[in-house]
């Protein structure tokens, strides 16, 4: 299963969302919403970025995350996502010290 319907996949179970909630709230149309999505997560299809950042708004992740070959990396976008602007700052600072 590629990357994208993985990850995909596993957002939208974590956010307790149906496919067709998902698709219609990230503005696919209602009728075809279910379909579509499923296809998506099945990796039948592959939705263009601009639908991918839409569908990361409406589950309030990083559009990054469904790109995250590796899970340690997508763990720590999400994380990182999550915190607030001054948090974020320490921690790269906190990286760039690492990587002195």
């Amino acid at each position: 299963m590629p990357v994208l319907a993985q990850r995909l996949k596993e957002a939208r179970q974590r956010s307790g969302l149906s496919q067709e909630k998902l698709g219609i709230e990230a503005g696919l149309d209602p009728m075809s919403a279910s379909t579509r999505m499923n296809r998506y997560e099945l990796g039948k299809r592959v939705p263009d970025l601009e639908l991918v950042e839409r569908i990361a708004s409406v589950l309030d992740i990083p559009a990054a995350f469904f790109y995250a070959t590796d899970a340690s990396e997508a763990d720590l976008l999400l994380k990182f996502h999550r915190l607030r602007k001054g948090q974020r700052e320490r921690v790269l600072s906190f990286v760039d010290e690492l990587l002195r």
